[in-house]
């Protein structure tokens, strides 16, 4: 959504949480659909992760029309959030069992 439609919060980082959230959840949810991956694919998953972070990031810098902008702490909180919603994952199994 633009920038101008996004609703202001008093919350510090807001934006970075929500990027975040977001990518420990995709990574997360992966992994609980697909929870026999195992080493590369893990690998890959996080890399894939990682550069749809950067490449929605790039998009938003080229594309200056949709009034976004790109911040490389936003693809910074994308990755950490896809490695900690793998982590997560592993921890939560590991107390399951």
């Amino acid at each position: 959504m633009p920038a101008t439609r996004v609703p202001e919060v008093d919350v510090p980082f807001a934006d970075k949480w929500t990027h975040f959230v977001m990518f420990g959840g995709f990574t997360f949810l992966w992994l609980c659909a697909k929870p026999e991956m195992k080493g590369k694919q893990i690998i890959t998953l996080l890399l894939i992760a990682i550069v749809f972070g950067v490449f929605i990031e790039y998009m938003q810098l080229l594309l200056t029309f949709l009034k976004r902008s790109g911040e490389v702490l936003d693809g910074i909180a994308d990755a950490l959030g896809a490695v900690l919603g793998v982590a997560l994952f592993y921890i939560l199994r590991q107390l399951a069992n």
